[in-house]
């Protein structure tokens, strides 16, 4: 006879989640009923209360004293609500990059070039649908990194991933090129998915369990097929590596920051990483922590790879966001550091970059948006050339996140790298160290140059303008550069904040 539980979950908990769920739903319920006229104003207004409503009720979650949220499944401590945080306070800036709706298709299911996609355009209509599907995003993420089991770790993956390869595909200009790049990104991302779930497959063959301390139980028992545990943390690790976008699974992302509207890629690029690598430091310090003799050569491998990929292919690139592109897969090489180190430091060092990180990220694809001429956005760097002399304030504004970006004094990247890379250089890995540094030199090389091209270069007259910006996207730039500088020269106070808050509860 089949006996069922009643599940116990504790709703104050859950609140951050079920709050930005619950705004996702008012926001296609607006989308329904509510007039065209009236849509944008509404949805940027609930977005942006359920955003902050969920980072309040967060905050009294880290005063609580419960942990666990739904049994075995979402456990609440204080790296999860670190990392929720993070990526409650991108989403916050990122929205307002997104309010600029311009950059955007005036109607997502006409094709490229129909009459149907002209007369929207001449309309001026607005694809609000952004909004929600922002939020729902939003709360997969929010989900991943306090997962505690495969099942729900799963669902949080795919939440998160499904709005993306919709706002992917939602470009105003070069539509054709942004629909290749939704639909590359769905396509691996599902092969990506294949992978996970045959992980969780041999993970629960080799433990019978699919919560994260009944397969830590297993590892140290040691009773299992150590061949399912292999190739479940093989498979397992092959989706959240393409999710961070680390060699060799990062085909994807040059192409697809390319093509998405590049309020997507900023919002993409810095909340995605945030959650993808929290849910990684949960699993393989609370899971795996214990085989480490089995995965760290592989990941070590894997890692340094990475950096010095990213890097070196960056150097080649002559499109901007392409460039950011490579870029960001040299910083998947340098957190992975973070992971690979398996001790607090190296916790505590990859919550500070990845929040960082992403809101410089942010920042720095605020910035492409701004630089235009008839045809929409120029992304070409030898286009780029004399922006110093054009727009001194939006390429001084730039270079701020491009020196963030090569780890330069004074920036929040600088604080970043030295914390990670000394967490590697605790943990024994020598190797990560002088990778990660050499790297860093190779890396500040490429932003070095643009640096260059933008302020010691002659302006070419090809019609390349810096348009002025809406209030939103100002917002967006003033925050990420606010914040990316006092991180740099005055981290202390987050830095002992993380230390003492920063842990992971089995």
């Amino acid at each position: 006879m089949i006996t069922f539980v009643s599940p116990t979950l504790d709703y104050a908990l859950l609140a951050p989640i079920l709050i930005v769920l619950g705004g996702a739903l008012i926001g296609v319920l607006i989308e329904a009923f509510a007039p065209r006229s009236a849509r944008a104003s509404s949805q940027l207004f609930i977005t942006l209360a359920t955003l902050a409503l969920s980072l309040a009720s967060l905050v009294r979650v880290r005063s609580g004293a419960s942990t666990t949220a739904a049994m075995e499944s979402v456990t609440f401590d204080g790296a999860g609500v670190l990392l929720q945080g993070s990526i409650l306070l991108i989403a916050i800036i990122s929205v307002f990059l997104l309010a600029d709706l311009d950059n955007f298709t005036a109607l997502a299911a006409a094709l490229p070039g129909s009459d149907e996609e002209r007369t929207s355009l001449q309309q001026d209509l607005k694809v609000t649908e952004v909004y929600p599907l922002t939020l729902f995003a939003v709360a997969g993420m929010l989900l991943f990194p306090v997962a505690t089991d495969l099942v729900t770790l799963f669902v949080a993956l795919e939440m998160l991933s499904l709005p993306l390869y919709l706002l992917a595909g939602l470009s105003r200009r070069r539509r054709l090129m942004s629909q290749e790049s939704a639909l590359k990104y769905f396509l691996l991302g599902a092969f990506s998915s294949a992978f996970f779930l045959m992980g969780i497959a041999y993970l629960y063959g080799y433990s019978a369990a699919v919560s994260f301390s009944g397969i830590h139980a297993a590892v140290i028992g040691g009773t299992g097929n150590d061949i399912y545990l292999l190739l479940g943390i093989a498979f397992l690790s092959v989706g959240l590596l393409f999710k961070v976008g680390a060699v060799p699974f990062h085909a994807w992302s040059p192409d697809v920051y390319q093509g998405a509207p590049t309020a997507v890629t900023a919002f993409m690029a810095a909340a995605t990483k945030v959650a993808a690598f929290g849910a990684m430091l949960r699993i393989f310090y609370l899971s795996f922590a214990e085989a480490y003799w089995q995965w760290r050569p592989a990941l070590i491998v894997i890692a340094l790879i990475t950096m010095v990929f990213g890097s070196l292919v960056a150097i080649a690139q002559r499109d901007v966001k392409r460039m950011l592109a490579y870029s960001s897969i040299a910083h998947a090489g340098f957190l992975l550091s973070g992971v690979i180190a398996l001790n607090k430091s190296g916790l505590d060092a990859s919550i500070f970059y990845l929040f960082a990180y992403g809101v410089a990220t942010v920042g720095a694809f605020a910035i492409v948006t701004l630089v235009r001429d008839s045809a929409g956005e120029v992304t070409d760097l030898n286009r780029w050339s004399g922006l110093g002399k054009r727009s001194p304030w939006v390429a001084t504004a730039f270079a701020g996140f491009l020196l963030a970006f090569a780890g330069i004094p004074l920036t929040s990247g600088f604080i970043g790298k030295f914390s990670i890379f000394s967490a590697a250089y605790e943990s024994g890995s020598t190797a990560i160290l002088i990778t990660g540094v050499l790297s860093s030199a190779i890396a500040a090389f490429f932003y070095i140059r643009v640096i260059v091209l933008m302020f010691f270069k002659d302006p070419v007259e090809d019609g390349t303008s810096v348009v002025i910006p809406s209030v939103y996207t100002q917002i967006t730039i003033a925050i990420s550069a606010v914040v990316t500088f006092a991180l740099g020269i005055y981290p202390t106070p987050l830095i002992n904040f993380i230390q003492s808050t920063a842990q992971f509860l089995r």
